[in-house]
């Protein structure tokens, strides 16, 4: 049970999907609360405009919707930046280098079904699609 589960696990795709979920979800939040409680505030120290203006310009001076805000680009992009070296030094390295021992030899693979497994299972779907019609 546990091997078949390790191998579920330890194919690309699962892993890959990990990856996404993780970069959507889990350090978003903890990442955002800190760009957005640390950095950008020194970003914004940067900026001449007017105080919580931050690091930008207005295109007119007397309309506020005008402000093109440079210190939330610089901030996202930041973000976007911790957030992957988190993901890569965490998941992706570790798996890249439990891949390599596998191509070694150290360590056996996702185990593949037999052609008589495969056969077996055809069969048994087809009398199930001829029971039903």
């Amino acid at each position: 049970m546990f091997k078949g589960f390790k191998d579920f696990i330890m194919r690309g795709n699962v892993i890959d999907l990990a990856v996404a979920v993780v970069i959507g979800t889990a350090f978003t939040a903890i990442v955002t609360a800190f760009t957005e409680g640390l950095i950008k505030p020194l970003i914004n120290a940067l900026g001449d405009s007017g105080a919580g203006q931050g690091l930008g310009f207005r295109i007119l001076e007397d309309n506020e919707s005008t402000f093109m805000d440079f210190g939330s680009v610089l901030n996202a992009a930041i973000n976007f930046l911790l957030i992957a070296a988190v993901v890569y030094f965490v998941i992706v390295l570790p798996v890249q280098k439990l891949q390599a021992r596998r191509k070694r030899g150290e360590e056996p693979g996702p185990a593949a079904p037999t052609d008589t497994e495969l056969l077996a299972e055809i069969r048994d779907l087809l009398r199930e699609q001829q029971r039903r019609g």
